[in-house]
């Protein structure tokens, strides 16, 4: 049969993003008071009370480091505001040709980044709704494609035990095609002919290939939640434009008035050929450094099937 696999660019987008999310099976688009839900779920970001920094980093394949930040800014009324930046870096690599296999000397790179701005507002104090603009550049050697993207999330913060349910559409955008210097060719318009010109110069002409559009529905809500215990569960339903559907799972244990937390899950259940599964983590949460600023500081595991494991470092800090 034929599937969606390998059909959509920028699929960086597709990395999870914060330690905790990464730790509980990326099973987060209903999970509340996390700056990462700049990714997750716009919509969210109007649950934080406090202005927040967050700075998120992972090698998360050999030879490959994926980081991102963001600044949240809650405007009482108006709604919460953020800025923040993704980026996908990879080591320098050698140019290879036919006639020098082994290197020409030089040197080249593959990097992908997006700067997106987000708005999320509380209709209600149960319902909210965000969105996110992101502007996203990918770049190998000397050429280049770039598009444009928004995301939308609600989440609804129901009235039965804390129980939530979050919904989000991220990626919806243009198309991405590759432009620059590397797809110029010399042309022979006349091989078999004498005397033409040797040195008129073609371009190739790539395709187009659609942004990896992603519908996450979740629900989410504690089983139990006392001021020295709190234990949460979590599921996510993915449909990637890319991919097949799969469900995403997380449970997540706070304890000491959630300053030190366990979480752990597991991803892409029920898609065929995963090559995700188990995920853990734990956190130091809201440490009180100075009198105004709060410190949080994750850290996350994912095992990959044929690619190596990755680990995940994540700082917050409210202000």
């Amino acid at each position: 049969g034929v599937n969606k696999i390998g059909t959509a660019a920028a699929t960086f987008l597709r990395i999870p993003v914060g330690a905790r999310a990464t730790g509980m099976g990326s099973s987060f688009v209903s999970m509340m008071n996390d700056p990462s839900s700049i990714y997750w779920n716009p919509s969210v970001l109007s649950s934080i009370n406090s202005n927040a920094l967050i700075i998120d980093h992972s090698p998360w394949l050999p030879g490959i480091n994926f980081d991102f930040a963001g600044v949240i800014l809650p405007l009482s009324d108006f709604g919460t505001i953020a800025i923040s930046a993704t980026i996908l870096q990879t080591a320098e690599m050698d140019v290879t040709t036919p006639t020098a296999p082994m290197g020409t000397g030089e040197t080249f790179t593959a990097s992908s980044f997006a700067i997106g701005f987000t708005y999320s507002k509380a209709l209600t104090d149960k319902f909210s709704i965000g969105g996110t603009f992101k502007f996203i550049k990918e770049t190998i050697y000397n050429s280049s494609a770039s598009g444009i993207a928004f995301d939308v999330g609600t989440i609804y913060e129901t009235p039965f035990a804390g129980i939530r349910l979050g919904a989000s559409i991220s990626n919806f955008g243009t198309k991405m095609r590759m432009y620059g210097e590397d797809l110029n060719v010399r042309v022979d318009i006349a091989p078999n002919q004498e005397g033409n010109n040797q040195s008129i110069v073609g371009k190739l002409n790539t395709d187009e290939f659609d942004l990896p559009l992603i519908m996450r529905i979740g629900i989410s809500g504690e089983i139990v939640n006392t001021e020295n215990f709190r234990w949460t569960l979590s599921a996510d339903g993915i449909n990637p434009n890319d991919n097949a559907q799969s469900v995403n799972f997380g449970t997540e244990i706070g304890l000491f008035n959630n300053k030190i937390l366990f979480r752990a899950g597991y991803k892409d259940l029920f898609l065929e050929n995963n090559e995700t599964g188990l995920t853990f983590g734990f956190s130091l949460h809201d440490i009180n450094v100075f009198s105004s600023l709060l410190i949080t500081t994750e850290y996350a595991y994912q095992n990959f099937v044929h690619l190596g494991n990755s680990n995940r470092f994540t700082l917050i800090i409210k202000f």
